[in-house]
């Protein structure tokens, strides 16, 4: 189940950090990869489950990104 997934009752109440964020990053890859693999073997229909959390995973990521004030993002080195 993807981390991202939060039973109605207790949305807005999850804190964001650091672990979640790379889990959510790590778990985004992992849909990729199934995704393409599923792709390249012809079976498209199958991997549509694992678009759709991609999808949701990644407007969760916007939105926090879009939320988080102007100089509190870390940036790469």
């Amino acid at each position: 189940m993807s981390v991202v997934f939060v039973p109605e009752r207790l949305r807005g109440k999850a804190e964001v950090n650091q672990d979640t964020l790379q889990r959510l990053l790590e778990e985004n890859d992992q849909l990729i990869r199934c995704i393409v693999e599923y792709q390249s073997k012809g079976r498209a229909t199958d991997c549509v489950q694992y678009q759709h959390i991609l999808h949701r995973n990644l407007i969760y990521l916007a939105t926090i990104a879009d939320a988080t004030p102007p100089g509190t993002q870390k940036t790469a080195d």
